[in-house]
């Protein structure tokens, strides 16, 4: 076999490489603007008094829980809402943590 046959396939293999890449950069979620619409849905920054993560819910203390959007926060991914008085529990799964740190950094 000649050079020219293993070189298609090189190129082949790193034309692959590069779309899975392009591919997985793709499918991230940039969870800056995950927090910022949740932030806007939960009534905006002023709203927001406590925000906790246990496992995999976001408990979420409100100054007014009637100006969060519940439906636009289950479109953002919750799998779950449960309010409770003036808080509201949101289940994310293993993005709740991540959803928690860029909130704060929004808050400051």
């Amino acid at each position: 076999m000649s050079i020219q046959y293993y070189l298609q396939y090189l190129f082949i293999f790193i034309a692959l490489i590069i779309i899975a890449l392009v591919i997985i950069k793709a499918s991230k979620k940039d969870f800056h603007i995950e927090a910022n619409k949740l932030v806007e849905y939960l009534g905006g920054k002023e709203n927001i008094l406590n925000i906790e993560v246990n496992m995999s819910r976001l408990k979420v203390t409100l100054n007014d829980v009637s100006k969060a959007n519940k439906e636009a926060i289950q479109k953002l991914g919750a799998k779950g809402i449960v309010e409770v008085d003036n808080q509201l529990k949101i289940i994310f799964g293993a993005e709740a943590n991540k959803l928690k740190k860029e909130i704060e950094s929004l808050k400051k």
